[in-house]
């Protein structure tokens, strides 16, 4: 054979798992959809068969024959002189340009007028072409099932079968259909025994091919026991039921409408008509009662000698039949209203919708697995983020122990600094009762000084010309005591530039307690129990200001005390020098400068000592109130302010 206009057989079904109905746009087919479905089942197999090499590819001789073969089967119309032309041995023509599949469609089956063949000579032909093949029964003649059983068998697979290539049968398809012919045989399908033949290999989950099929039922697994006559009629039932659509066929009583006698004749129910024959082979057909939506049935009493009697009603006629017994009588009455409901709900074939129900609910278990499958697959996806999560909280625990660890070691250092604050702010009130009790001695020792002085009053009388002296000495002391003042001042900005330094940490503190609040959203109860300790701690130096400006008011009042001392010195420094004797007139001055009227030198050097001495003690009384300012200035803003008044009095008192 020249192996020239070899076509590849995807020319035909193009890819696999797809159906070859999805190239043709459905104006360009007049064919019903169903039954050119089906047709073309039948031709991929015999399409199939003629790729003897299983090269994928077949000669347009083959495809030649293979035309003919179809156009002769379908009963169509055709020229031979034509179809030569259509596959001569060259690259023109319609097969060689377009493929095979095309050719089909537009010269085969667009052609085909449905009832105008016969559709089992159809499938007869397409089974011999692809049975020589593929086919192989038992050579000793141990199979369980015939060849022509193995043809119903071939064409209730491609009935049953998915609609994608290649052509398989599922699991659930393969059992009802198993179960069909075991019920025909009143045997019990042992589905376990099925399950587990279909678990052995993964690749048979997913469907049978036809030839696994009939391997499967000539091996005798779910058959053991029976004869092959049972079997072939048991299949030969389930094909006329599912193929030919007999919905039910047997033997009834039918009243004759002219002579109006019984007769017995075999019914044969389809979903559009209710046929009967002579016999059971239906070679002599009596008639036939054409059903539709119009149609009805009911049971009748009975009467002329016959019982469980029904009838069919048309729009024409009314039929009566007679069944052998009620249970016959309900099965034909129930299969006829099923045929009349076919008709109503313009369906031509029981089976084919009852296969799409299975197939729609297969759909609709394989989504729902889909779903479960996928919500499975999010469970699984929740659970780990929720184990991710769970490591993160353990983690924020874990970094929230270190931070209260963290915050524990800082209270507890705050807690040490506060405490060394309080035991400094102790000892300084300490140092502050102590210069309050020297002061209160000081002021004892000023006082003893003053009646020391209004003692020494008379002597001074005497010492007028050396007071002179004593004045400038007290000039020279008030300019010491401004030097004080300045030392004083100078420590003053000292305090202030300090005070500054503290409103600068309380600041920082304050940023800290901010910042330590923002941590308070995270450790709200640990904080709670800081701003206890807190508030405690500004209560404690709540107590510690108390004290203090308790203790400058003493201060305040040993100040008063002092500036009451200086101001009887003044007094009696004025009583002193009205004491002394004033110049008369004409009285001559002394030529020493300086000098009075019976100045004696030995007595002005032992005055000037006793000034000396009492020079001493002021200054000494003076000394305490330096100190005394100077632990003032150590304290604070308040006491500050306490002891500018006494700056201005001491600075006036040198101009009094």
């Amino acid at each position: 054979m020249p192996r020239r206009g070899l076509l590849k057989r995807g020319s035909l079904f193009p890819e696999t798992g797809s159906s070859p109905l999805t190239e043709q746009p459905l104006s360009s087919v007049p064919l019903a959809m169903d039954l050119r479905a089906e047709l073309l089942k039948s031709i991929w197999y015999a399409f199939t068969a003629l790729d003897v090499e299983k090269s994928g590819k077949v000669s347009k001789s083959q495809l030649k024959v293979l035309s003919h073969n179809l156009y002769t089967v379908l009963h169509i119309p055709h020229d031979p002189v034509a179809l030569e032309e259509h596959f001569r041995d060259d690259d023109d023509g319609p097969v060689s340009s377009q493929g095979y599949m095309p050719y089909l469609n537009k010269y085969i089956l667009d052609k085909v007028e449905e009832g105008a063949f016969v559709k089992e000579n159809f499938d007869e032909l397409c089974w011999t072409l692809t049975a020589k093949k593929n086919y192989k029964p038992d050579r000793n003649g141990n199979s369980v099932v015939s060849h022509q059983d193995a043809f119903k068998l071939w064409c209730l697979f491609n009935f049953l079968s998915e609609d994608k290539y290649p052509l398989v049968m599922v699991p659930d398809e393969v059992e009802y259909l198993l179960k069909k012919i075991c019920t025909a045989m009143n045997v019990e399908l042992n589905s376990c025994e099925l399950d587990d033949y279909l678990s052995q290999e993964p690749q048979q989950q997913g469907g049978l091919t036809v030839w696994q099929f009939l391997d499967l039922v000539n091996s005798g697994r779910f058959l053991r026991g029976i004869e092959q006559e049972a079997v072939s009629m048991a299949i030969e039932e389930v094909y006329q039921e599912v193929i030919e659509d007999v919905l039910k066929q047997g033997y009834l009583w039918k009243k004759g409408q002219l002579r109006r006698n019984w007769s017995e004749r075999w019914f044969t129910l389809k979903p559009s008509s209710l046929s009967y024959y002579v016999s059971e082979e239906r070679k002599e057909k009596k008639g036939s009662i054409a059903l539709d939506k119009h149609c009805c049935v009911e049971v009748l009493p009975d009467r002329d000698g016959k019982r469980c009697m029904f009838c069919v009603k048309t729009s024409s006629r009314t039929y009566e039949m007679s069944a052998s017994d009620t249970r016959q009588r309900q099965e034909w009455t129930l299969a006829i209203q099923t045929a009349i409901r076919l008709q109503a709900e313009g369906k031509k074939s029981l089976h084919k919708d009852l296969k799409q129900k299975r197939r729609e609910q297969r759909e609709q278990r394989e989504k729902r697995k889909a779903a479960k499958e996928e919500e499975m697959q999010r469970l699984k996806q929740l659970q780990e983020e929720k184990e991710r999560k769970l490591q993160e909280l353990e983690l924020l625990k874990e970094a929230q122990r270190q931070a209260e660890l963290l915050l524990q070691e800082e209270e507890q250092r705050r807690r040490l600094q506060h405490e060394e604050m309080q035991r400094t702010l102790e000892i300084q009130l300490q140092e502050a009762e102590q210069a309050r009790a020297s002061m209160q001695a000081e002021m004892v020792l000023k006082e003893a000084e003053a009646e020391r002085q209004r003692k020494r009053i008379v002597e001074l009388e005497e010492m007028q010309k050396r007071l002179q002296e004593a004045l400038q000495q007290e000039v020279k002391a008030r300019q010491d005591e401004e030097s004080v003042r300045y030392a004083q001042a100078r420590l003053l900005s000292e305090e202030e530039e300090k005070l500054k330094e503290l409103m600068k940490l309380k600041e920082e503190q304050e940023e800290y307690i901010i910042k330590t609040q923002r941590e308070k959203l995270v450790l709200k109860q640990e904080m709670e129990n800081k701003n206890k300790y807190l508030e405690e701690a500004q209560k404690q130096l709540e107590e510690v200001r108390v004290n203090r400006q308790r203790v400058d008011q003493d201060v305040m009042v040993a100040q008063r005390k002092l500036r009451q001392a200086s101001t009887n010195v003044k007094h009696w420094n004025v009583q002193m020098n009205r004491l002394m004797h004033p110049i008369g007139p004409g009285e001559k001055r002394s030529t020493l400068s300086g000098g009075f009227p019976g100045f004696q030198p030995t007595l002005l050097a032992r005055r000037d000592s006793s000034l000396k001495l009492k020079q001493k003690p002021e200054d000494k009384i003076c000394d305490p109130v330096l100190e005394e300012s100077k632990e003032t200035v150590n304290n604070g803003e308040a006491r500050r302010l306490s002891l500018s008044p006494d700056a201005d009095t001491m600075a006036t008192e040198p101009s009094e």
